[in-house]
């Protein structure tokens, strides 16, 4: 028995001192069918690591209590330090460790990585209101969890890397997060169900004493075609006489009207916005651009190919319904075919 003690202490204390795993994603936002690179850096690196790659999700509706589920590629650990997700479709978050020797010692489990998704792919989506993607702090922010799911709950995400659930900041009434609370945040929001992860938001809420004007941008993705305005607004409400708009840091408009017009966007006009005037500047929002040409799993083929069985079709009932007509009046009917 002492000899059992003391291995469960020695391993205990092996743990504690081995290092902690940084883990990197690349991209963090994703992208409809692109392919997500997960990176795990052990500082003070040496040979004989094996890497253990989870994803997170919750097993308590009520608490959400975090846990993590091994990802299949990596029950027996990965020998090297990054490894490939092909099509992610929605919101995950992952996690990595390290082990090393036999029996393997284990070092702790790195911090959550999160790879978010602007598209719905799940019974659950995040409504905002107002609908765009910056706030005054003295603004009043609705979040609302929509959908099928029972026990919906809003959750976020700083960019200083804390997460939060929608009492922390706010007033929280199941599905349903009011924000009222007075600091400036930056942060990712999303909803929790016991069916996954919703689609993601960001939203920027800015301190009445800085600049004090935000960029009015599209909280969701805009499909392609559609009109898009861009808006500057200030926080006392007065209207803004001159300002100029950004995309990526370049001047795109300073006809000095207060919004700005895309009429059909395309995936060129994706990227970072943000405005100025009379010396302030908003902070800049990404504004995602998804593709509207055809539904989703469907291909251009597949759509020329029913809409020729379709018309085909059609057109052999209404040869039918002619040769009836004729037949019922006692008149002759003729196919006359032209090569």
């Amino acid at each position: 028995i002492s000899i059992i003690i003391l291995s469960s202490i020695v391993s205990s204390c092996c743990r504690c001192t081995e290092p902690v795993p940084v883990l990197t994603v690349s991209p963090s936002w994703l992208s409809p069918g692109a392919s997500i690179t997960l990176s795990c850096d052990v500082i003070h690196p040496s040979a004989g690591w094996k890497f253990y790659w989870y994803k997170e999700f919750r097993t308590s509706s009520d608490n959400y209590f975090n846990t993590v589920n091994i990802l299949p590629m990596s029950i027996n650990g990965t020998a090297t330090a990054t490894i490939t997700i092909n099509e992610p479709s929605h919101t995950t978050g992952y996690i990595c460790e390290a082990g090393r020797g036999d029996p393997i010692i284990y070092t702790h489990r790195s911090k959550t990585k999160f790879v978010w998704s602007a598209d719905n792919h799940h019974s659950v989506s995040l409504k905002v209101s107002p609908g765009r993607t910056q706030h005054f702090v003295s603004d009043s922010v609705l979040l609302t969890c929509e959908g099928n799911a029972t026990n919906s709950r809003v959750m976020f995400y700083t960019d200083y890397g804390s997460l939060y659930h929608c009492s922390t900041w706010g007033e929280e009434n199941g599905p349903v997060c009011k924000v009222t609370d007075q600091q400036p945040v930056k942060a990712v929001f999303w909803c929790e169900s016991e069916l996954g992860f919703s689609n993601a938001v960001n939203i920027t809420r800015q301190s009445k004493f800085i600049d004090g004007i935000i960029l009015v941008s599209p909280v969701h993705p805009v499909t392609e075609g559609e009109l898009v305005t861009i808006g500057c607004q200030m926080r006392t409400g007065h209207a803004l006489s001159t300002v100029s708009f950004y995309k990526d840091d370049k001047l795109v408009q300073s006809d000095g009207g207060a919004e700005m017009t895309i009429s059909t966007v395309s995936k060129s006009d994706e990227g970072f916005y943000k405005c100025q005037s009379s010396g302030k500047e908003s902070p800049q929002s990404w504004i995602s651009i998804k593709s509207g040409s055809t539904p989703e799993g469907s291909s251009p083929h597949i759509l020329l190919f029913v809409g020729l069985v379709f018309g085909l079709l059609l057109i052999i009932l209404l040869l039918v319904l002619l040769f009836c007509y004729k037949k019922s009046k006692g008149e002759t009917f003729e196919l006359v075919i032209i090569s």
